[in-house]
């Protein structure tokens, strides 16, 4: 049967086992090795030998194509040296199981029951094979490369070291299967041609070794013109591995047959960023071939139109599957330097953010539109007017929540928008005009999962809070060296302890702020006013000057020292919202009643309150 792309057919599994050996069928060098378990193998051998499915393998052909890939041979075949004509996309360990317990005289490296590697010989049972009532499984023998089965304490319980053992036990070797004659020769002299044993091997032979030479396999074959990226996606559809295939493995595969190695370049460059640049930590190879992808669309785009302009009448900026299986070696070569170069001007912006792990990174994806920002715009980049440009666009795109899904059509309109509204004062960029953080959002941001959760404790940093303590602002050292991190303003435990204070108020995030481990073990469970007078005593802080420090966490510190959490709550909601119009550069609806709690704590007789009588004064600068 045949497709658009593809060839469907069977061919006998000798034949497949056979170009194995020859070296015309290779896997290609993407494939991962990964071995199979020994009752996994004994289910596979039982199977053919029942005559039952064992399912489809899907080959590419190779010879003559576009699609360009380095090769390897199965394992426990020799290197040949061969081209071959034909890859394996699925069907890798059943074709390398066979093979080895079939064709290959050295004993199958598989693993036991507890995951350990071991080496075993497969035999199978001629009486049990014979028999139309036994599992064609029991028959199968799998016996460690020595050649002996032992018992508990040392016993010796089946013993084939010996071709006279394999004899007198009816065990046939599996990997005699498809050049069997010498052995049933030596079986005939073995047993002086006896017509009972002789029967034996004669059903057998016809049951079995027959049903293995005649046993045929269904193959779908990708044609030659099949494109780099269908492979891809079919490899990974059908990857029964567990492991999906990553877009730089098959890269790695395809640059390997034009002579460079991918794979060890990139284990270079990653080892330097990530020694150099805490923030990079997890950082993938995928992102840096996508950052190289950008700046070669944008280049071969603006070859085309001479403009830095979206358009759809010309190959677009992009940095898709299909565009990143489409770069070249010369591409890598060209790109790789001035890219990784740009990865550490974005560490050194982050850190300028006040951003200095990854753990803190409120997108990884961002890092890839923004390293092809700084390769494009090179030293302009570090300039005092483009980190502001560069800032803002970061931001809105952090607290509008903008890099969250698919991201790729972003990236293209990022790198040409954001270049431009820096190089030549253009419109603001696409995600800048789409930010759009909504006041309610404060509400539910509560753990790390949110990029804004993490960006707003980045914010607050960056627009200047200091250490409780030491009254420093949090500069890179401080932060480690006193570990920094997200904590309560008012104590969790103390807010358990209030009947009008519930988790949905106290773990958000606007209870929350920059405070370092030691402080934070000061703080304990106390309330404010009291933890507030033990931080001041101990490190010697006059009040006045302790309020400066709170209203640098857009604190008010009235509401602290007086324990009120619902006046403090409205008060810090307002004053973030405000450090995020700063930081966006976008005007937000402020709206107080929003933050007023259903359980508003009562001030009069009748039920009313000074609510409305609170004034929220606390000024906010750039």
């Amino acid at each position: 049967m045949t497709g658009s792309g593809f060839d469907s057919t069977k061919i006998h599994l000798q034949e497949l086992l056979s170009d194995a050996e020859k070296g015309s069928l290779q896997l290609p060098d993407f494939q991962r090795g990964w071995i199979w378990d020994d009752d996994r193998i004994k289910s596979l051998l039982a199977s053919i030998s029942a005559c039952f499915p064992i399912g489809a393998v899907m080959l590419l052909e190779t010879r003559g194509t576009r699609v360009s890939f380095k090769p390897r041979p199965l394992d426990g075949t020799e290197d040949s040296g061969v081209e071959p004509d034909t890859l394996v996309l699925d069907g890798q360990q059943r074709l390398t199981s066979l093979y080895q317990a079939l064709m290959n005289r050295s004993p199958v490296k598989t693993r036991d029951s507890k995951k350990r590697i071991v080496y075993r010989r497969y035999y199978i049972d001629m009486n049990l094979a014979n028999s139309s009532e036994a599992d064609p499984e029991d028959a199968l023998v799998s016996v460690p490369e020595g050649g002996q089965i032992k018992k508990f304490g040392g016993g010796i319980t089946l013993d084939v070291t010996t071709p006279e053992h394999e004899f007198k036990r009816h065990l046939f070797p599996m990997n005699n299967i498809f050049r069997s004659a010498d052995w049933r020769q030596a079986y005939g002299e073995y047993w002086d041609h006896n017509p009972v044993q002789m029967r034996i091997f004669n059903e057998f032979e016809t049951k079995v070794i027959k049903g293995f030479e005649q046993y045929q396999i269904p193959v779908i074959k990708l044609k030659k013109e099949t494109p780099k990226e269908a492979v891809c996606l079919v490899f990974e559809r059908v990857n029964t591995g567990g492991v999906s295939l990553t877009v730089f493995e098959l890269l790695t595969a395809s640059f390997a047959a034009d002579g460079f190695q991918l794979r060890d370049d990139w284990r270079d460059r990653e080892k330097r960023i990530r020694s150099r640049y805490r923030v990079l930590n997890g950082l993938k190879s995928d992102d840096f071939l996508q950052a190289i992808s950008l700046l070669v669309t944008r280049t071969r785009r603006n070859a085309v139109l001479g403009v830095d302009k979206p358009t759809s009448k010309a190959p677009g900026i992009s940095c898709k599957r299909r565009d990143i299986l489409n770069l070249s070696v010369a591409d890598w070569q060209r790109w790789a330097d001035p890219v990784e170069q740009a990865f550490g001007q974005v560490a050194q912006f982050l850190h300028g953010q006040k951003i200095f792990r990854a753990w803190d990174l409120p997108y990884r994806t961002q890092l890839v539109p923004l390293a092809a920002i700084f390769a494009s715009l090179k030293h302009i980049g570090e300039t005092v007017g483009a980190q502001r440009k560069i800032a803002r666009w970061y931001w809105c795109g952090v607290l509008g929540e903008l890099y969250g899904g698919t991201t790729e059509s972003r990236f293209a309109h990022d790198l040409p928008e954001v270049v431009a509204y820096i190089l030549e004062n253009g419109p603001e960029p696409i995600t800048v005009s789409e930010s759009n953080f909504q006041p309610n959002r404060l509400l539910t941001l509560r753990t790390r999962n949110s990029s804004a959760y993490k960006g707003l404790y980045a914010l607050l940093m960056k627009d200047g809070c200091k250490d409780f303590r030491t009254e420093k602002p949090i500069e890179e050292q401080l932060f480690f060296d006193e570990s920094i991190d997200i904590h309560h303003i008012f104590p969790e435990r103390w807010c358990k302890s209030s009947s009008t204070v519930g988790p949905e108020h106290y773990n958000s995030v606007i209870n929350k702020t920059a405070i370092s481990a030691r402080t934070n073990r000061q703080i304990g469970g106390n309330k404010p006013s009291r933890y507030l007078r033990s931080l001041e005593e101990s490190a010697g802080i006059d009040p006045s000057r302790m309020d400066e420090i709170l209203a640098s966490h857009c604190i008010e510190p009235m509401h602290l020292r007086d324990d009120d959490f619902w006046r403090f709550y409205l008060a810090r909601a307002v004053a973030l919202l405000k450090r995020i119009e700063l930081a966006t550069g976008k005007e937000i609806a402020l709206d107080p009643d929003l933050f007023r709690p259903d359980s508003a704590p009562s001030t009069h007789g009748d039920g009313s309150t000074d609510w409305d009588d609170t004034e929220f004064t606390l000024e906010v600068t750039s």
